[in-house]
């Protein structure tokens, strides 16, 4: 055995790589909804409770100003994915590709034998023979088991698991959750059981938008012509079917024309014909060919390279282009934005608002003294998951520090995890803040809200205005 054959065959197929990378995300997508620190999920966009959970840290609604950052993260990862290794996204990490792998190489194949070889994705079985039917019965019948199982792992990322199951317990209560279920579970039985990689060459985006990403230095499976010989014409008409064909018009090329590229392909191409959209990246013909050249002691004639290297042979592939680096920029930017915003969570949502109606009263309480309270709405919600007591102080301008107290509420009060607090607030003052005669005086003040056991981490500012009168009307109290 030659050194070229004998590394070739050592070579780890990059289909067990994937099996690999398959295996830990389904793992990771498994467990990642039962990871919970003090009752706050890894992941979690509750539809139910309307709250976020994202790295341990619970945001409420009005809080969703993270979600647009971590869409911009999603698109931008898989875009710059893209740009740098083509389909990669969809053969390596798409779901639909590893449920038609569970399906057609574990279900199909392996465990009740329906399709003969995993090499072999071209040929579909003889569905006339009665044995092949019982077998597809039952593949099928598992792969609806594993739906369930998919479905509602995927609804855990928005109705926790401890959640989903008291939930069936009471189905007639929850029809929109199991609904829901239901359908998703329809969709991938037809999905990966009829519509199979039709869903990925005519249904997906992803393969339409892709072509405007590439470029030169973009990594796929690429066969290489130069050596392997022209087997398309510039017009991808077939020109050759055996390699005896081939070596009547270049007896150069090294293709044997087995055509294992083909038949191992899951979208049904021929990657000799050039870059096309249906192409994955899946790099099974890859394995093929270094199967197939490894027993010759050549070298394979596919590989995961680019267009600029293998087609135009103008050097090697330039992985940190600007383009790369532009993408890596973005994303890093993104999230070091969306660390700041998430640190800077407020354990405590607070609107305050003027009491509609009137902006000031006015009562004198002796010869020297005159009462000038401003009433107020606040709109408190604890975001946190246990009870808190809150107050507050009242922050005045420089020179009125102290003047402006509260007179109601008179104590702390308590509000209750995820539920909003509504409290009429009346602030006051005894002195004579401002002497204008022409009109009453807007003064800027601060509130600072604060839960009582724990000052430091739960305290939100919020700015208002205390409306004093003109001094005609504060002399003039009664």
């Amino acid at each position: 055995m030659s050194d070229t054959e004998h590394v070739a065959m050592k070579k780890k197929p990059f289909r067990y790589k994937r099996y690999y990378f398959y295996i830990f995300i389904t793992i990771m997508s498994l467990v990642i909804p039962w990871i919970t620190v003090d009752g706050n999920h890894l992941f979690l966009l509750s539809f139910d409770k309307l709250k976020l959970h994202l790295a341990f840290i619970q945001f409420d609604m009005q809080e969703l100003y993270l979600m647009p950052f971590l869409l911009m993260l999603l698109f931008i990862t898989v875009f710059g994915m893209t740009v740098l290794g083509g389909r990669v996204f969809c053969g390596w990490v798409c779901p639909q590709t590893i449920f038609r792998v569970i399906y057609r190489d574990l279900i199909e194949t392996k465990i009740v034998g329906l399709r003969k070889r995993i090499k072999n994705k071209q040929q579909e079985p003889d569905m006339s023979k009665p044995e092949n039917k019982v077998k597809k019965a039952i593949a099928v019948t598992i792969w609806i088991v594993l739906s369930f199982l998919a479905a509602s792992n995927l609804m855990w990322y928005f109705v926790p698991p401890e959640d989903f199951f008291a939930y069936l317990q009471n189905p007639s209560e929850h029809m929109i959750l199991f609904g829901t279920v239901l359908t998703t579970v329809a969709f991938l039985v037809y999905d990966i059981v009829i519509l199979k990689e039709n869903f990925c060459i005519y249904v997906c985006p992803y393969s339409r938008i892709q072509s405007v990403l590439y470029d030169d230095d973009t990594v796929m499976a690429i066969y290489n012509p130069h050596r392997g010989g022209n087997i398309y014409d510039e017009h991808k008409e077939k020109q050759f079917a055996t390699q005896k064909e081939l070596l009547a018009v270049d007896p150069s090329a090294e293709c044997t024309a087995c055509e294992s590229c083909v038949t191992v392909c899951p979208t049904h191409i021929d990657i000799r014909k050039g870059l096309q959209l249906e192409c994955i990246n899946c790099l099974e013909c890859v394995d093929a060919c270094v199967t197939v050249m490894g027993k010759l002691g050549k070298e394979s004639l596919i590989s995961w390279s680019s267009e600029k290297e293998i087609i135009e042979q103008k050097g090697k592939t330039n992985f940190f282009r600007p383009k790369i680096i532009g993408y890596i920029a973005i994303l890093v930017i993104i999230t070091v934005i969306l660390g700041m915003m998430g640190t800077t969570k407020e354990y405590m949502l607070l609107n305050i608002n003027k009491e509609e109606g009137r902006l000031y009263s006015v009562e004198r309480v002796s010869d020297d003294v005159v009462h000038v309270e401003n009433a107020y709405v606040f709109l408190l919600q604890n975001t946190l998951s246990v009870p808190h007591k809150y107050y507050f102080d009242v922050i005045a301008p420089e020179g009125m520090e102290g003047k402006i107290k509260i007179k109601k509420p008179s104590a702390p009060f308590t509000a209750n995890p995820a539920m909003k607090k509504k409290k009429i607030v009346i602030l006051y003052t005894d002195e004579v803040l401002v002497n204008d005669a022409r009109k009453d005086t807007i003064i800027p003040i601060t509130i600072k809200a604060y839960a009582m056991d724990d000052k430091e981490k739960v305290v939100v500012y919020r700015k208002s205005t205390f409306v004093y009168p003109r001094i005609d009307i504060v002399n003039n109290a009664k």
